[in-house]
């Protein structure tokens, strides 16, 4: 297939293409380093009509929450606006795969959180995406795409050498703790609140499995997660493993944070037939610490 890939150049975008590569399809690429801007509806159209896609995986979007509340327009613009613009684009029912994530359920929840529970968008990154979501699916219902929405936790790890680097999250933060680029890796109170690690690579294989699953006229939502938790602690202590260095840590204050997010990821498995077969707290530091050190 004719697969179209925002945000193709990023940390997920690159691991999706890989696996798409290797499946056997054939990827363009939309974003930025195309000279594409997803707020550019005119110029998304021209992307969208010369690239004539079978399938499109919409990773494109600001991801940090804490910025929203300074920029939110520009978050709508590209969380939602371009998302408008891309399906606006598409001439002909075709597999619509938006990257969505957990942050929708907001942080009142607690223990493994399932896809029939409300929505509840603490922050205007956070409805920006439910937006989104619901522009997605009310698209799809019309029968012009068949629309899959993946809800991921949080994605860690590397593919072919690249991880992450975004330093609002904790795992580049222990990384940079070991190699001494900061004083210590902060943790509140004791460390023990536990949040779901996935690595990005079996991310990237859900999306490949969700081009498949999508059928006009059709929307479904799947949370991709380990289906375990990790406390901040065991995430300090993995990294000791598996970097065989001390991590330097300072405890900070406890903070009113919900003490158990995990992703029930059930309906992936029936429906994706997906596992995260990667999302170990070992196999996403020793990807992470080799794409952090590679030259």
């Amino acid at each position: 297939m004719r697969v179209l890939v925002t945000g193709g150049h990023g940390y997920l975008g690159g691991a999706v293409c890989q696996s798409l590569h290797a499946a056997g399809h054939d990827v363009t690429v939309l974003s930025r380093g195309t000279g594409v801007d997803i707020r550019d509806r005119a110029s998304v159209a021209g992307a969208v009509g010369a690239a004539r896609p079978d399938a499109v995986c919409h990773l494109a979007a600001l991801t940090r929450a804490r910025d929203s509340f300074a920029d939110p327009l520009g978050y709508f613009d590209v969380n939602v606006g371009g998302t408008l613009n891309l399906l606006l684009a598409l001439d002909g029912p075709v597999p619509f795969v938006l990257a969505s994530s957990s942050i929708v359920y907001g942080g009142r929840h607690t223990g493994a959180l399932t896809e029939d529970l409300p929505v509840r968008p603490e922050s205007p990154y956070a409805a920006s995406k439910v937006a989104a979501e619901q522009l997605v699916a009310a698209h799809a219902a019309t029968g012009a795409v068949g629309a899959v929405i993946l809800r991921c936790f949080n994605i860690s790890g590397a593919v072919g050498g690249v991880g992450d680097t975004d330093t609002t999250r904790i795992i580049p933060n222990v990384l940079r703790a070991v190699t001494g680029e900061l004083p210590h890796v902060t943790l509140n109170g004791d460390g023990s609140a536990t949040r779901d690690f996935v690595h990005v690579a079996d991310v990237a294989r859900a999306v490949v499995a969700a081009i498949a699953k999508a059928e006009p006229g059709s929307s479904h939502t799947y949370n991709l997660g380990s289906g375990a938790g990790t406390s901040m602690a065991a995430i300090v202590e993995a990294a000791g493993r598996v970097t065989g260095k001390r991590v330097p840590v300072r405890h900070d204050p406890p903070k009113p944070e919900p003490p158990h997010l995990i992703a029930d990821i059930s309906r992936a498995r029936a429906g994706l037939g997906w596992d995260p077969a990667y999302s170990t707290p070992d196999r996403i530091l020793t990807d992470a610490w080799a794409a952090w050190t590679a030259p």
